[in-house]
């Protein structure tokens, strides 16, 4: 979806009006500090002191709080409240934004808001205190419910169903009763999402998840099931058969598959870097196409539309986040899809040209080959490995950062924290910028806390440091090769050059991308001694450019030499080389290089390209002859399983 689309998108929901019934909630936040408790005279039992308190809208009141944030003509709250002080939170909060809480009914007896007290210690959720779970919804109650469901089917552009609390919905009659109204009112969108009476409902549009989706179609599935893309497509198609209305399957970061009348649809997750908290995710997925569909927006396109506001809430830690349209529209002018997490994940589905080890990742008949001219290289894993172990500098840099002056005092549980916490997040964002990394960590600094305000860094500041300290290591061993203690062949992947010299004669103009500073990566590659082979030019990071990243200097590259289509072929290790290919519709080929040994196969390196959009996964140039003629040739090798190089590549 382009950013125009979504633009259209948020100007028609502008015109829309919605209901929302379900489970209002309030979420409360209750963060401790250990520091603050005391032994209680009366119990002698240790306290837990709160240091700061906060409400959010949850369950029923977050869908209506994110609806608010994508501001539709209108919105409707129908459901039961109880008459407390959480109660009157929520209440408040609703109006505060505009909700209409006519229809929300206060029961005074046997009714208590349904509120979800979590506490924090250390970052990490304790388990919660929740109120109304042995509600009684009196029969008044679901009657004045009713009727107020009747009338937003009349009079809304559609309807949101939404039951996440045990036991909320009280007898037979009231199910009965609402299958009636759905079923005269079925021209009607009415979009369903339920926990516990999913197969209960008629007439209705459903958003489940795969695990729900697995229960529905008799398959019986666990919390952290990893159930396989083809038999969820199966289930999806199922569903959309027994009710001929739209399904909306959501698979967390995989993504959210749509069945409909035009068959199945596949939206891809967005790769989301940051720390994230899914809570609320879900409320934001049925917000999001609720308001599209009623705007009269495709059902694919409206999942399109709900993947890029679910991306945007799960960034907010510690709250039941919204979307607005601003950020909405930022995700999707920026966002990095997810391809093949099955097969990324997933050694065993791999397949090879017969008799190699080049991963097929597409079908060989669905590539356009035999037409490369250009080909952009990544430098630092892909052709030297001069920068190999730089995991090692960043690792102390980040936690030196943290920890500020109290690196060398830090008891040892707040010492190794830090430490998981870096270390967690170097794997997860490896690959990506320098930039971004060191975003990240001015984020982890202030998250700390351990360091005063006016001493933390920009993101630049922290990537000079870590720089510097890079290239000593990098300084370190030029000079064992200068005085020949180490030769090229230590530094230079297998087969890399090799590479380059039989692309060189089929006529391919060569470039070199790198995020390095330009000044080094030309030093790098004149003592490794295949400068020359890039006639069109050596790239890198200009000193005097504070924004200078991996991601501009491909961009200029491709900008300045009019480079897209079958024509351009990428190589590299990390995935924004790899989108920066698959943007321009080139071919992307995936380096997942074993740095330390300049051969064989990374496994994690192989799920990060993968998930980029690698067409082509190859562990080395070792098989760079074979490599050439495929891509000059396709039809010359066959596509089918390899087991040798499926044994090979595993190993």
């Amino acid at each position: 979806m382009k950013p125009e689309q979504v633009k259209e998108i948020l100007e028609k929901i502008h015109t829309v009006k919605v209901a929302v019934y379900g489970d209002f909630c309030l979420d409360a936040y209750w963060l401790l500090d250990p520091r603050g408790g005391e032994i209680s005279a009366e119990t002698a039992l240790a306290s837990q002191a709160v240091a700061r308190h906060y409400y959010t809208l949850g369950g029923a009141s977050n869908v209506t709080a994110n609806l608010a944030a994508l501001k539709p003509a209108g919105i409707r709250a129908i459901g039961a409240v109880g008459n407390d002080i959480f109660g009157k939170e929520m209440l408040r909060q609703l109006q505060e934004i505009g909700v209409d809480t006519r229809s929300l009914i206060v029961q005074p007896e046997n009714y208590n808001t349904v509120t979800f007290a979590k506490r924090y210690l250390n970052d990490q959720e304790q388990p919660r205190i929740d109120f109304g779970f042995f509600n009684k919804r009196s029969l008044k109650t679901d009657q004045a419910i009713l009727a107020a469901l009747r009338e937003a089917l009349e009079s809304c552009d559609a309807v949101i169903f939404n039951q996440q609390v045990p036991g909320s919905i009280p007898n037979e009659t009231f199910i009965d009763r609402a299958n009636e109204l759905f079923k005269t009112y079925q021209d009607q969108i009415v979009l369903f999402d339920s926990r516990h009476y999913g197969d209960r409902f008629k007439h209705v549009y459903r958003k489940t998840n795969d695990i729900e989706a697995a229960r529905l179609n008799g398959v019986e599935a666990a919390l952290g099931d990893v159930i396989p893309l083809e038999q969820v497509k199966q289930f999806a198609a199922q569903l959309y058969r027994d009710s001929g209305k739209p399904v909306f399957l959501t698979r967390g970061a995989r993504g959210i598959l749509v069945s409909d009348a035009e068959g199945l649809h596949e939206i891809p997750g967005i790769q989301i870097l940051k720390k994230i908290d899914t809570v609320g995710a879900g409320d934001t997925v049925i917000s999001a196409l609720c308001v599209a569909l009623a705007a009269g927006v495709k059902p694919a396109e409206a999942a399109e539309f709900a993947n890029y506001a679910a991306a945007v809430t799960v960034q907010k830690l510690f709250q039941t986040g919204t979307a607005s349209g601003e950020e909405i529209l930022e995700v999707c002018e920026n966002a990095d899809f997810i391809h093949q997490p099955e097969l990324a994940e997933n050694i065993r589905q791999a397949r090879y040209l017969a008799g190699t080890e080049i991963e097929l990742c597409h079908p060989a008949e669905t590539l356009a080959l035999g037409r490369i001219k250009h080909a952009i290289f990544d430098h630092d894993g892909t052709i030297s490995s001069l920068r190999q172990g730089w995991e090692q500098i960043m690792e102390p840099v980040m936690v030196k950062a943290i920890l500020g002056s109290r690196y060398q005092t830090a008891d040892e549980t707040l010492y190794h924290r830090v430490v998981s916490r870096v270390r967690e997040y170097i794997n997860q964002s490896t690959g990506i910028q320098t930039i971004l990394q060191m975003e990240t960590l001015a984020d982890m600094v202030r998250e700390f806390g351990l360091v005063p305000a006016a001493e933390i860094r920009d993101a630049f500041g922290y990537k000079k440091i870590y720089n510097d300290a890079l290239m000593e290591m990098v300084n370190q061993r030029l000079r064992k090769l200068q005085d020949h203690q180490l030769d090229l062949s230590d530094y230079i992947l297998k087969g890399a050059v090799e590479f380059l010299k039989a692309l060189k004669e089929r006529g391919v103009r060569l470039y070199l991308a790198s995020g390095t500073d330009y000044a080094d990566v030309v030093h790098e590659a004149k003592v490794l001694g295949y400068a020359c082979l890039f006639d069109g030019g050596i790239y890198g990071a200009m000193e005097h450019q504070r924004h200078c990243t991996k991601k501009m200097v491909m961009e200029k590259i491709i900008q300045e030499n009019h480079l897209s289509g079958p024509e351009l072929a990428v190589f590299g290790d990390g995935p924004v080389e790899i989108r920066q290919a698959r943007r321009r519709d080139g071919i992307a080929v995936g380096l997942a290089s074993d740095e330390i040994r300049r051969h064989g196969l990374n496994q994690e390196k192989r799920t990060r390209l993968i998930k980029a959009g690698a067409q082509l996964i190859i562990p080395d140039f070792s098989q760079g002859r074979l490599l050439a003629d495929f891509l000059f040739h396709p039809r010359s090798l066959p596509d089918t399983p390899s087991k040798a190089a499926h044994s090979q590549a595993a190993r």
